[in-house]
């Protein structure tokens, strides 16, 4: 395809000729600023030079951004190489899998926010003139990505790169349901403990294609991270040298003046939905491409997803739908090699941080001698490109991963994970066992009150009632119950990780602190959720199937009875919970409207 507002760098002369730079600018103005810098690593003649500013997530804080350090080091070097002066700042994340199944999770999500905020901060602050940006975590990916769109200075993000796999292929979200096998005496705490030791044996995002996995591929798809850098094995030198490279590149960014909103178009956010459906990617991608876009100064409606994902097969067999971890996936060709299968359906004229078009960019990657030598790991474990990256024609599964359902249950729509739905599960009705806190129904399914054919569903665990937490914990009992698997189905308010399997169905909007539909069910209502046909509807009342008038003149009558709760919150969260927008409208914070 070719779009219209593609191709070249936009008629604009390079910053250095007509304009001058921000750094230099502020010195004409801030005598104090150059005395303070040179106090530190500056000399006299890097006050002249380009100033770049490298960020990371950089922290003790989880695997995802314990090593950046190295990865920062690189960047550094870059920049120092073609003639710039990088400066070093971190705002570190917060790791999910830590957060998860307690109170720390509700502080998930707002960080995404605060990151992206302190990035703004760092860069406008001092001013920099330019930018390198490296992560690899569920928030932080995000976060960076939407700190370059909106302050559209030049830019590059590094992904932070994969965890190895752990043993026989294994990963760590099989710890959740091994918990459980231990308290039912079905398997010793010491082969737990062993499990737990050895499943997570390097640095690098999660092993499967959770939401780090997936924002690093969106990274690289939207033409914002150097071709063929999303999940580099993060213990291969690979990445180190991708990391130079990046810091190179943004001093030839600088030099064609090519800015983010050059690179993140219409086109370009709609490429990265096509790759997102054919790497069966995270639901939690949704919301957050949803907030870039906005950041970039375009709206992206999330029926877009639903739409892009009917005609867009999963080629990619990843964990934890699929079965191979994400380190493999790199070997198999990555974001590039999927391109490649999808490229009559892709904006191949939109331009990127190469300097060069997608189409170029694929066009290199063809040539490159380094594809045959990635492709040979794979016969470390026996495989080929093939067992990773199926042929369109002969996808995985012949429609893309996602699917948007409305109904009215969700008015406003919700999101499920369908590839990792069981065909016995694509279309469910049992009755409803609702909850109010994740923690009452984890206490009712460990207490078998859940049974088989239930509706389990979670609410006020939106962006505005908690900082919308994630289901995991929940959704993974329920995924390694052999009955409850193919038989019982999770919806919420609040969002799922990228781990989740089974029929989890998210994100409901308008969530029930707003009053949505969702706050009036009842006990023994008949849910029935038809993925197919796109739909989540409530069409029985205590346990018997009414008319659809019948059900609006039932929930008029709880809606007037009906006292929202409240929740009492302190410092961020209470700042996030009052300012967050709809989750399927990005759940940002961030002030000003959506997108054109």
């Amino acid at each position: 395809m070719d779009c219209s507002n593609s191709g070249r760098p936009p008629e604009r002369s390079a910053a250095g000729e007509t304009e001058e730079r921000r750094s230099q600018k502020v010195r004409k103005i801030s005598f104090e600023g150059d005395a303070l810098r040179m106090s530190m690593d500056w000399t006299v003649e890097d006050l002249d030079k380009v100033q770049v500013l490298v960020e990371s997530t950089h922290g003790a804080s989880h695997p995802s951004s314990y090593h950046l350090g190295e990865l920062v080091e690189e960047i550094e070097k870059g920049v120092f190489q073609q003639g710039g002066k990088p400066a070093i700042y971190t705002t570190t994340d917060i790791c999910d899998g830590v957060a998860q199944a307690h109170g720390g999770m509700h502080y998930s999500l707002p960080s995404r926010d605060m990151i992206a905020s302190m990035v703004e901060i760092h860069a406008l602050a001092t001013p920099f003139d330019a930018m390198v940006l490296t992560s690899a975590g569920d928030k932080a990916v995000p976060a960076h990505l939407m700190a370059i769109a909106r302050l559209d200075i030049p830019a590059i993000h590094v992904p932070g790169g994969a965890m190895s796999a752990g043993p026989c292929l294994r990963s760590n979200e099989e710890l959740w349901h091994m918990s459980v096998e231990v308290e039912k005496n079905r398997m010793s705490k010491e082969e737990f403990l062993a499990f737990q030791r050895a499943c997570c044996p390097t640095c690098g995002a999660c092993q499967y294609m959770g939401t780090a996995a997936t924002m690093q591929v969106m990274a690289e798809a939207l033409g914002l991270a150097l071709p063929w850098t999303a999940l580099i094995p993060a213990v291969n030198a690979e990445i180190r040298r991708a990391s130079r490279a990046a810091g190179q590149q943004v001093m030839r960014l600088m030099e064609l003046n090519l800015r983010p909103r050059d690179i993140l178009t219409r086109e370009a956010f709609e490429n990265a939905i096509m790759v997102h459906s054919a790497i069966g990617g995270s639901l939690n991608a949704v919301m957050h491409l949803i907030a870039i876009a906005d950041e970039a100064g375009i709206r992206l409606e999330a029926s877009r997803f639903d739409e892009i994902h009917r005609s867009i097969p999963v080629l990619v067999d990843t964990k934890t739908a699929g079965h191979y971890p994400t380190e493999l996936f790199w070997y198999a060709g990555g974001v590039p090699a999927v391109m490649e299968e999808i490229r009559e359906h892709l904006y191949l004229d939109v331009l990127t941080v190469t300097g060069h078009t997608l189409r170029e960019n694929l066009e290199h990657y063809r040539k490159n001698e380094m594809r045959s030598f990635a492709e040979m790991f794979l016969a470390n474990y026996k495989l080929n490109r093939r067992d990773l990256i199926y042929p369109i024609g002969k996808p995985l599964k012949n429609e893309g991963s996602l699917a948007l359902l409305t109904g009215n249950l969700a008015p406003e729509g919700a999101t499920v994970k369908k590839f990792a739905v069981a065909d016995s599960m694509q279309v469910h009705q049992g009755p409803a066992r609702p909850f109010d806190s994740e923690r009452e129904a984890v206490d009712a399914l460990v207490g078998k009150r859940i049974q088989p054919g239930d509706v389990v569903l979670v609410r006020y665990q939106g962006p505005k009632a908690v900082g919308m937490p994630e289901m995991f914990f929940l959704s993974e009992l329920i995924a390694s119950d052999p009955v409850l698997s193919h038989t019982t189905s999770l919806v919420t308010d609040g969002r799922f990780s990228g781990a989740t399997r089974g029929p989890c169905v998210g994100y409901l909007g308008p969530e029930a602190l707003e009053g949505g539909p969702i706050a009036f069910v009842r006990e023994g209502d008949l849910i029935r959720i038809d993925i197919p046909n796109r739909s989540i509807d409530v069409v029985g009342i205590d346990g018997k199937e009414k008319t659809p008038d019948e059900i609006q003149r039932a929930f008029d009558e709880r809606r007037s009875r009906w006292k929202p709760p409240v929740f009492r919150h302190r410092g961020i969260l209470e700042q996030y919970t009052r300012l967050a927008r709809p989750a399927l409208q990005g759940g940002s914070c961030a002030a000003g409207g959506m997108g054109r």
